[in-house]
C-alpha cells in the first residue's frame, strides 16, 4: 500500500454497502419498485470486482503479454456480445463486424499510447494496458451502440427515401451517408461534451481515481488528458468503422435494399 493512502478493511465496505440499505429503504418509501433490481446490482457489483481484483492480482503477477492480451481480449468479445445485442441481434455477421471494430480502434489508441507516449517497461505491463484498454473498449461500446441503434432505425424508416437515391443512380454507401453522419454525430456528442466541461463541471474518474492513490494533481491531469484524447479517437475510429459496415447489411449484391 503506498504511502498516504488510507487501507480500507471489511467493516469498511460493509459500512458502504449499507449505503444501499438506505437506498433500498428510500425506494420503498416512494413506491418506486426497484428494491430488487438495486439488491441484484449491488450483489454482482461485489461480486464481479473481488472475482476481478483477484483475477488482476494473478495477472499482474505473472506479467506475461500472454495473458495481458488474453484478459482484454476477453473484454472485447463480452463488449462486442453486449453491443451486438443492443443494436440488431438479429441482424448477420454484426457480431464479428462489431468485434473488428472496436478490435482495430483499440489497437491503433492502445499501441500509439503506449509505444509513443507512455514507453512502459515491460512494453506490455499490465498496470497500464489493462486499465486502458478497458477504458477504451467501455467508451467505444457506449458510443458504437448509439451510433448502431440509430443508423438502424433511421434506415429502417426511410426505405423511400433511400430507394428514391438509389434509383437516381446513387450507390448504397452515397443513399446512405447523410445517415451515418447524422449517428456518428449524435455517438460523438457525449465525448465532445465531457470535454468540453471537464475539470470545470465534471471530475472524470481516472482524474479522482489518482487523486485518491495519492497522485499529485497535476500528474493526475496529465493522465486525464492523455485518456480523453485517447477516447475521442478511439470512439470515432469505432464509429465510422461499425456504421460503414452496418450499412452494407441493408443492401444485397446488386446494391438493392433488403
Amino acid at each position: 500500500m503506498p504511502e498516504g493512502i488510507i487501507k480500507l478493511d471489511f467493516i469498511d465496505l460493509a459500512a458502504a454497502v449499507a449505503l444501499i440499505a438506505i437506498t433500498i429503504g428510500l425506494s420503498a418509501w416512494e413506491r418506486l419498485g426497484i428494491e430488487f433490481n438495486l439488491l441484484i446490482a449491488t450483489g454482482r457489483t461485489i461480486l464481479q470486482l473481488m472475482v476481478l481484483g483477484y483475477i488482476l492480482e494473478f495477472i499482474f503477477a505473472l506479467n506475461s503479454p500472454v495473458a495481458v492480451f488474453a484478459i482484454l481480449i476477453i473484454i472485447l468479445t463480452i463488449s462486442a456480445i453486449a453491443l451486438r445485442n443492443r443494436i440488431a441481434p438479429k441482424l448477420p455477421l454484426l457480431l464479428p463486424l462489431v468485434w473488428g471494430a472496436m478490435l482495430v480502434s483499440t489497437l491503433l489508441t492502445l499501441g500509439y499510447i503506449n509505444l509513443l507516449i507512455l514507453q512502459p517497461e515491460p512494453w506490455f505491463a499490465p498496470r497500464y494496458l489493462i486499465p486502458l484498454g478497458g477504458i477504451i473498449l467501455a467508451s467505444s461500446m457506449n458510443v458504437a451502440a448509439i451510433a448502431g441503434e440509430r443508423l438502424v432505425k433511421t434506415i429502417d424508416s426511410s426505405h423511400l427515401e433511400i430507394e428514391t437515391h438509389l434509383s437516381l443512380g446513387a450507390t448504397p454507401q452515397q443513399a446512405v451517408a447523410k445517415y451515418r453522419q447524422e449517428a456518428i454525430k449524435a455517438a460523438m456528442s457525449p465525448t465532445i461534451n465531457q470535454m468540453m466541461l471537464v475539470g470545470m463541471v465534471t471530475l472524470p474518474g481516472v482524474f479522482s481515481g489518482q487523486l485518491l492513490g495519492g497522485v499529485k494533481a497535476e500528474e493526475a491531469a496529465s493522465y486525464q488528458v492523455i485518456i480523453l484524447c485517447a477516447i475521442a479517437f478511439a470512439n470515432l475510429l469505432t464509429t465510422i468503422l461499425l456504421t460503414r459496415g452496418l450499412s452494407r447489411q441493408f443492401f444485397n449484391n446488386v446494391a438493392q435494399l433488403i
